[in-house]
């Protein structure tokens, strides 16, 4: 469950952002911002496993393109969080589930 683990693994440093030609600092804060509202928005009861696959799938999302210097941090949100409530209801296989069908 979500209080398994901390959102603190999940948030990224300046170094780990890659080269943004000096945007590193922005885009770490806004895609930390983003984490934090995420991860405040998940149900007590989310499984690890899901967590697993949202937060970095919001990254695999986000990088690479400009979204992230040209959206304000609100904007980033609200897309976030749409892409979280998708993900659930599409359905996301929790680890456990799937070694059961194994």
């Amino acid at each position: 469950m979500k209080d398994a683990i901390s959102i603190h693994d999940y948030l990224f440093d300046i170094a780990d952002i890659g080269d943004w030609e000096g945007d590193e600092e922005l885009v770490t804060d806004k895609i930390n911002s983003v984490y934090h509202a995420v991860w405040q928005a998940l149900p007590e009861n989310i499984s690890v496993a899901k967590i697993e696959h949202l937060l970095p799938g919001i990254w695999d999302q986000l990088r690479g393109g400009t979204v992230l210097l040209e959206a304000d941090e609100d904007e980033l949100v609200d897309w976030a969080l749409a892409y979280v409530r998708q993900q659930l209801e599409e359905g996301i296989p929790d680890s456990d589930t799937v070694n059961e069908e194994e």
